[in-house]
Formats: C-alpha cells, structure tokens, sequence
C-alpha cells in the first residue's frame, strides 16, 4: 500500500468515528422518556395522515371518498401506527387511553405529559402535512374561501363538527360512550387472562375495532374519541386561515378534549370490575412439591413491562442461565416476562 493510500485509510477511518455532538445526541435519543415521546409522535403523524387524508377525498372529491372510505382510512391508520411504535411506547396516540392507563394505575403519571404532548405533536404536523398535500383541491373546492360552515366547508378535513340535528349535550354523551366502548373492547382484546387477540394480530384487530366503531356509532359526532385526533388540527386550522369560528360553532371544540377522557375511565373501570375482576388468577405450581422441600430450585423473577396501551404484542423471554443440569427446572406459567403495548 502506498503512502498515499494509507492515508486515505486512516483519512477514512477518522471519519467513521462519532463527534461528541453525535455521539451526544445518540444518548438523549436513547432515553427512555425522550424514546416514547418520539414513539406517540410518529404513530399518531401516521395515524392521522391517513385518515385526514381519507377525509380531504371524502370532502373535496366525491368520486374519490366515502364515509366508509374515512372509517378504513383511521381504522387502518391505527393500525399501522401501533407497528410504528407499538413496542416502545406502546403507539397509544390517544390522549384519553393514555389518561385511562395512568387513572387505573397501568402507566406512571410522570409519563402522561409526554406521550400527550408526542400525540399533540404529531397530529399537527399531520394535519399540516395534509394542509400542504392537498392546498390545491381545497383551493379549487372553496374558491380561495376557508370557511367553517356551508356547502363549501373545508374545516371538516381537519376536525369534527356537529351536524345541525345534534345539541351540544347529546354529543358529549355520544362522545362518552363512543370512546367508553373503545376503552372496554382495548381491554378485551389485550388482557391475556382473558380472551386477547393472538399474538402478532393485535394490530389488525384494533384497526378493525375502529372501523366498526365509526360505521356503526360515527354518524352524530364525526366519532372523535380522541383529544390528540381533535385539537391539534383544529388549532393548525386556526393559524392557517380559518380564523376563530373554528372555536366558536357550536362551542363544540372543548367536547372532544373532555368527553373522550371520560368515556375511556368508565369503560375501562367497567371491564376492569366486571370481566377483569371475575377471572380467576392460576397459583404458581412446582413441578415437583417433594423434591423442592429438600432441594430449594431457583425461581425466576417474575417481570411484567409498565408498558400499556391501545394493543399488546406478547413476547414472552425466560432466562435459564446458570441453572446446572441437576437442579429441577419449575413451570414457567408465572415465571415469565410479558411486554404489553
């Protein structure tokens, strides 16, 4: 090798070596806290792209959407959002089930203001991303005219509003319902005492859960049951030229950051006292009671992740480390680690 090769070499080789400031930012971003807050951001920017983008066809052209194009639109979202970040975070990106998990005991408190803030975070850099994909259309749609209300209304791609035929109260009760409902079937369908989805579908059944519930129960209220679905984008549609009366009809906006919070406790604390309270939990059996009196056998920690949310993918992990092969090795029915999200 020449001397000039050699120098290219170690030219080459310093440069694969990490500055301070990256390998600085490599650490924050290892950060439990910092880690989930990314996770909720980007889950619920997928979330939302989708379906505000099912919703821009929907409004801006008829031929291209429907109202059951919309419910698919979030419904797969969600889904695919829970792939994004399912694992760390647990792909909540919804304000009221983090609020459920942190009222029931099920995510520290100290974490709430950081997945909701991800959620806020990520909706409106969604519905901003929206905003720009589709600026075109809605020009043409409203003639230049941003408008809340009437036949050429474009706020509806961003937020939910009220239909003439519903009252401001009868919506909130919908809304309370609608995310109670979501709140219990969650539950259902990750409780592994229970009846859960099987492994690797968890997805793909809260994406459908969601679907059923806009095709069925999304009619009155646009189904928001969820505040991080709901005020960021009508916040981006307030800065972006549709002024305050995005605020002011119906004085619906705070609707969908109260109600869904509610609904979700209630249907949680409704699953949790009567399903979750009647399954009975199975004792730890030793494989051999005998022969443990004399010969005391190791047992495994038992470890279950303070992850929770909207899905729970079970991967389940025991270390059989330093066991030698004379010692019993006790069933693993109790002894096991579960990472829920």
């Amino acid at each position: 090798m020449t001397q000039v090769d050699e120098k290219k070499g170690s030219t080459c080789r310093s440069r694969m070596i990490p500055s301070p400031v990256v390998i600085r930012i490599q650490a924050i971003l290892q950060k439990e806290m910092v880690r989930e807050f990314l996770a909720e951001l980007m889950s619920t920017f997928v979330m939302m792209v989708f379906g505000l983008g099912s919703v821009a066809h929907m409004v801006l052209g008829e031929k291209f959407g429907s109202f059951l194009a919309v419910n698919l639109g979030f419904g797969f979202g969600v889904a695919l959002g829970v792939h994004v970040a399912g694992n760390i975070s647990g792909a909540h990106m919804n304000a009221a089930v983090t609020f459920t998990n942190c009222a029931l005991g099920r995510l520290p408190w100290k974490k709430f203001p950081v997945y909701v803030l991800g959620q806020f975070v990520g909706s409106f850099l969604a519905a901003a991303s929206i905003y720009v994909i589709f600026y075109a259309a809605i020009m043409d749609f409203s003639g230049g005219h941003l408008t809340v209300t009437g036949p050429i209304a474009t706020a509806n791609i961003f937020a939910t509003y009220l239909p003439e035929y519903m009252t401001l109260w009868m919506g909130f009760l919908n809304e309370v319902f609608i995310t109670g409902m979501l709140q219990l079937c969650l539950f259902a369908i990750t409780d592994k005492r229970n009846n859960p989805a099987l492994p690797g579908t968890q997805a793909l059944v809260i994406g459908i859960l969601v679907v059923i519930i806009g095709v069925s129960l999304g009619m009155n209220t646009g189904y928001a049951i969820n505040p991080s679905r709901d005020l960021p984008p009508r916040f981006f549609t307030f800065i972006a030229g549709w002024g305050a009366e995005v605020f002011r009809v119906k004085n619906w906006w705070w609707v969908p950051v109260v109600a869904p919070p509610l609904g979700a406790y209630l249907g949680g604390i409704i699953y949790v006292v009567f399903i979750g309270s009647t399954i009975p939990r199975e004792p730890q059996i030793l494989e051999n009671p005998a022969e443990h009196e004399d010969h005391q056998a190791p047992v495994l920690p038992k470890a279950m992740s303070h992850r929770t949310a909207n899905t729970s993918l079970a991967s389940v992990s025991v270390s059989l480390d330093n066991r030698t092969p004379a010692q019993p090795i006790p069933l693993l029915s109790d002894n096991i680690q579960v990472q829920q999200f």
